[in-house]
Formats: structure tokens, C-alpha cells, sequence
């Protein structure tokens, strides 16, 4: 199996080279550029995953982001942005541009690697350059309901074409019951897809998220059913 490769790119060099020699300790190939600008003469379709802070020079994350996602070369590659902003509308605008994770600083290099373990499980149809035409790749990049959609590939919720602002967890629990729709998810199905790598979750976690789904998604909300003592489920 090829190894995957990582990119880092933030401009605390000492942060960086703690990353590189605990990432590679896991087993990964790892790369560090100290700028969005030195990052983009690298061949970056030949990595598996990028670490990307959002407040550096001229060329910020937010705009290296743009551009990973507007090249058809490069769209597929998972991004976890690393960054000490920390407001709801810098997550969101991080997500909303295709990021698939958040995480803030100060952060332990545990939760890093764990997170970058958990991106790439849930991305590994993408390789860099290992991605064959034959490879088990997800065909069906948008989930639609009527004239609700959930853009997969850019985390973007959209009804009758008007963007709706979710955040992550909201996103990828709606994700889950619209891609089993029709049927009833249990509490610990639920649990165990959207909130695989948290350490404690509370049951109410559940029941506070889907509340927020049926107040942001409008008449879609009904759609979402509860059956008590069994979970919830998106009906046809």
C-alpha cells in the first residue's frame, strides 16, 4: 500500500516540525511549507491530506483553500484547517469552502493526529496520484431531497438553491439521515458515524442537533421523525 502523504503548511516553523516527526512516527510521508506561497510550487496533487493554517502572509489559508478547491487536479484533496480564529463564522467559512475539519489552536498533537487518522478514513478513495478510474470512489457527490440538497464534496446545504448555514456536526448528521432515508437509525448508529472519534458524547448531543436541523432546514424539518426509544430517521 502506497504511503500517504501530508502537507503542512503554517508559518510556526517549531509547530510544524513537531508535527512532521509525530505524524511520521504514524507512519505518514510529511512535507512542511512555512507559506501558502512556498506551498503552491509544490505538486500538491501528490498529497493525501493537507494541514492548513488560515492567518499567514500575503496568501492566507482561507485563499489557498480557494484555489486547492477551484482545480479540478486538486478539489478532492481533504483539508483540516489548524488556526487560532475561533468564531462559529470562521468554522463555517472554513467549511463551507470544502474544508473537512477545524481544529483550533492551542491544540495537543494527539487530537491532530487523530483527526488526520479520521479525514482519511472517511476520504480514502483519495490517494494524491494513487486514484485509479476503478477505485471504490463516491459517484453521487449531492444528496436531494425536493429542493433540499447537501453538496458532499463542498459541504453545502442549499434549499430551492439558497445557501443554509450549518455547522459541521449539523451537516454530517443530516448527511446520514437523508443517505438512510426511509428507515429508522438508532441512537448508537447515529453515534457511532457522526460522532465516531469523541471521546464522551451525550445522548442529548443527538436531540440538541436535530432540534437545530428542524429550525434551520424550514418545511424539510418534518421530514426528520422521531420514533421514541428507537432513534430518528428521514422519511421519503
Amino acid at each position: 500500500m502506497k504511503t500517504e502523504r501530508i502537507l503542512i503548511v503554517d508559518d510556526e516553523e517549531t509547530l510544524c516540525e513537531v508535527l512532521k516527526l509525530n505524524l511520521e512516527n504514524e507512519g505518514y510521508d510529511v512535507d512542511i511549507a512555512f507559506s501558502a506561497e512556498q506551498a503552491l510550487t509544490y505538486n500538491l496533487e501528490a498529497y493525501s491530506l493537507i494541514l492548513l493554517d488560515i492567518m499567514m502572509g500575503e496568501i492566507s489559508g482561507i485563499k489557498m483553500a480557494k484555489m486547492v478547491k477551484s482545480n479540478i487536479k486538486t478539489a478532492k484533496i481533504p483539508i483540516i484547517f489548524c488556526t487560532a480564529r475561533d468564531t462559529e463564522d470562521d468554522m463555517i467559512m472554513g467549511l463551507n469552502l470544502g474544508a473537512d475539519d477545524y481544529i483550533m489552536k492551542p491544540y495537543t498533537v494527539r487530537n491532530v493526529i487523530a483527526r488526520v487518522k479520521s479525514v482519511l478514513r472517511r476520504t480514502s478513495g483519495y490517494k494524491g496520484n494513487s486514484v485509479t478510474p476503478s477505485e471504490s470512489i463516491e459517484k453521487n457527490k449531492t444528496l436531494k431531497v425536493e429542493g433540499l440538497a447537501l453538496d458532499l464534496e463542498f459541504k453545502r446545504c442549499t434549499i430551492d438553491g439558497e445557501e443554509i448555514k450549518l455547522a459541521r456536526k449539523e451537516f454530517e448528521l443530516l448527511a446520514y439521515l437523508i443517505s438512510h432515508r426511509g428507515k429508522i437509525c438508532s441512537r448508537e448508529q447515529i453515534l457511532s458515524s457522526v460522532w465516531s472519534n469523541e471521546v464522551i458524547v451525550l445522548d442529548r448531543t443527538i436531540d440538541v442537533n436535530i432540534t437545530r436541523l428542524r429550525s434551520k432546514i424550514g418545511v424539510y424539518g418534518s421530514y426528520i421523525v422521531t420514533r421514541s426509544g428507537f432513534g430518528y430517521g428521514f422519511r421519503d
